[in-house]
């Protein structure tokens, strides 16, 4: 794996997790100083015409010791007026129906008629691994099963739901009474992975169940989240440049459809912000902001000044 597993449950994990709780405890603990907190992601400032836009790179999942984030986060994010996130994950009915839509098989379908026999086989282990019976997945497409397995997974390894970034987010956004705006929404993010073929569901399904069986999938999950707590900037553009490399069914579907199809529109939004709003504060996946064609550079092309702050 090229770090793509990573990178796809950490967009998922905020998705799936339809029992979600608005409030935060880790919000609302005091904030430390610069000299205690480490910087965690990467942070930018985009200005235009008296106007600015702070971009934080996330990675969607979380525990306590994530805060208090970087205090130059916390100011940034304290004196922008609105907060602007990829999807509002307390929305729980759209959650549900984007699920039901993109991620169920219709009825009188199941997930054995989509598999060949030797990937049923697969993932019946898999499932028995992690005490889930088949049939209560039975109706779900492959690429659905594969990340909810990897949340499962995830959960684990000590980050919970409850400590996601975007959480943290939503709650001091509520607590100080900040408009919240969506990037996206939960029904296109899930119909990028049902866009997916049978047997690119199928291909996905299977990597990323080897992986999670070597525990490949875990250690490169690891890897990447202490990138991201360290800022450690050369570390997430190795990530980068490591998926690019990919050609895989993981690999081509991270770069060409949640890279490079999401990047550009992420980017035309952060342009319409700048011309509309004094401030913002926008918290999208990490990866978002990266390389030439992350958001910061796709603005900075287009004549914007950008900065980055760490």
């Amino acid at each position: 794996m090229r770090r793509t597993t990573v990178f796809v449950f950490t967009l998922l994990f905020g998705l799936f997790n339809t029992g979600v709780q608005a409030d935060n405890p880790a919000a609302s603990k005091p904030a430390a100083t610069a000299q205690s907190t480490p910087q965690r992601g990467t942070l930018y400032r985009v200005t235009y015409r008296g106007n600015t836009s702070y971009l934080f790179g996330t990675v969607h999942v979380g525990k306590t010791a994530f805060y208090p984030l970087e205090p130059e986060v916390t100011r940034a994010f304290s004196a922008s007026k609105k907060l602007v996130i990829e999807v509002d994950i307390r929305n729980t009915d759209a959650m549900r129906l984007a699920i039901m839509r993109h991620g169920i098989y219709p009825a009188g379908q199941t997930i054995n008629q989509h598999l060949s026999a030797d990937a049923s086989a697969q993932l019946r282990q898999a499932l028995r691994r992690y005490g889930t019976s088949f049939e209560s997945i039975s109706r779900m497409k492959p690429w659905m099963v594969a990340n909810l397995l990897l949340v499962q997974e995830m959960a684990r390894q000590g980050f919970p739901t409850e400590q996601g970034i975007e959480l943290h987010f939503l709650s001091l956004a509520e607590k100080q009474k900040k408009t919240v705006l969506e990037l996206e929404t939960a029904d296109y993010q899930l119909s990028l992975f049902d866009s997916m073929s049978d047997a690119e569901q199928e291909e996905y399904l299977v990597e990323n169940l080897t992986e999670l069986a070597s525990g490949v999938a875990m250690q490169k999950a690891l890897d990447l989240i202490k990138a991201w707590q360290t800022a450690d900037a050369k570390a997430l553009d190795a990530a980068l440049l490591e998926m690019q490399k990919g050609e895989n069914a993981s690999d081509r579907f991270l770069q060409k459809v949640l890279l490079d199809r999401r990047n550009p529109a992420m980017a035309q939004q952060v342009e319409a912000l700048l011309k509309t709003d004094k401030t913002s504060f926008v918290a999208v996946g990490a990866l978002h902001l990266l390389g030439a064609k992350g958001v910061p550079g796709l603005l900075q092309q287009r004549g914007y000044t950008v900065q980055k702050l760490y």
